[in-house]
């Protein structure tokens, strides 16, 4: 568990010190609040990256039924540091990471920034400079948060911010450094200006979602689906994994849509029933009939003008009080 911490320390500091690796980390801060669903954003690169670290610990001895054992305990463990029911817990800081402890890790406060980034214990921390304890309550986040739900732009700004300094970088040591260099030394122009050609803004003060429960209705299927997936697996053919990747995704790209008020996300509600009809046809070898579920879908259009109760029903704001 000591050399698991260790590898995680290490890890986890060059995720914060390294342009490329801290792309793959980055989402884990992206969230302004401090709770449990923070300690779930980990992106499928973040874990490709960590498992290559994780395979030093085969390579100097240890069994790797014991890492595996190990990570899991690992962990579970950092999972419930991830909250703000638990205040600070003095003399337990001194050996073990407290939810207290991890704030500081996610906090945007300049004096926070950088610190705390073992996992378990922190003695890691206070070895090599990086220890802070909580002095003034946290403020959590990205020091410049995103100006935008979409989960792809989540998982991909910061790779295209690498590429534009990347662009603007002038011999092999300068673009070297925008791959590999610190995120501190980023351009800070790049990410708005990337925002403003990509994206719109999300920030309204005046204005939040009513049809939330379409939101959480979406997000229950999407878990739904991952659990099923994972547990069959081994089970599932090549098609049946094609299938439920592209549904979570398209779910996952429409959430972010409802978020953000995105009229195109009414088409995308057409390309998840497309997918599901065509899944399903291809299984009952009906694929020739694939004509009429679009058929149903053009008429239904034409005739009662769906697309206009979607955005009254789905596509509605309220004002917030």
């Amino acid at each position: 568990m000591l050399a698991t911490d260790f590898v995680w320390y290490w890890y986890h500091r060059l995720g914060h010190e390294v342009n490329f690796f801290w792309a793959a980390h980055i989402v884990h801060h992206h969230s302004e609040e401090f709770n449990f669903t923070a300690a779930a954003r980990i992106t499928t690169l973040q874990a490709v990256v960590r498992t290559g670290f994780w395979c030093v610990l085969p390579l100097v001895g240890f069994h790797p039924d014991m890492v595996i054992t190990m990570l899991i305990v690992h962990g579970a463990y950092s999972f419930f540091t991830h909250t703000q029911l638990i205040g600070k817990i003095k003399w337990l800081e001194y050996v073990f990471v407290t939810p207290s402890i991890h704030g500081v890790h996610h906090a945007s406060d300049e004096k926070y920034l950088d610190k705390n980034y073992g996992d378990m214990f922190t003695f890691w921390d206070r070895i090599f400079g990086t220890f802070q304890e909580e002095e003034e309550k946290p403020k959590y986040g990205l020091t410049h948060p995103l100006k935008s739900y979409s989960f792809l732009w989540q998982h991909t700004h910061y790779y295209f911010e690498i590429y534009e300094l990347w662009k603007r970088s002038k011999g092999f040591k300068a673009r070297w450094n925008a791959v590999f260099g610190s995120p501190a030394h980023m351009d800070q122009d790049i990410r708005p200006m990337l925002e403003k050609r990509f994206l719109q803004d999300k920030s309204n003060t005046h204005q939040r979602l009513r049809f939330r429960n379409y939101l959480y209705i979406q997000l229950g299927v999407c878990i739904l689906f991952l659990t099923v997936f994972t547990y069959y697996f081994e089970f599932l053919n090549l098609l049946d994994k094609v299938f439920v990747l592209s549904f979570i995704l398209i779910t996952l790209i429409n959430c972010g849509a409802l978020l953000e008020q995105r009229k195109w996300m009414y088409y995308l509600e057409y390309g998840r029933i497309f997918i599901v009809t065509t899944y399903f046809l291809y299984e009952e070898n009906l694929l020739t009939f694939l004509f009429v579920p679009i058929a149903i879908m053009i008429f239904a259009e034409q005739l009662f003008s769906l697309s206009k109760h979607y955005q009254k029903v789905v596509l509605q704001l309220e004002s917030s009080e």
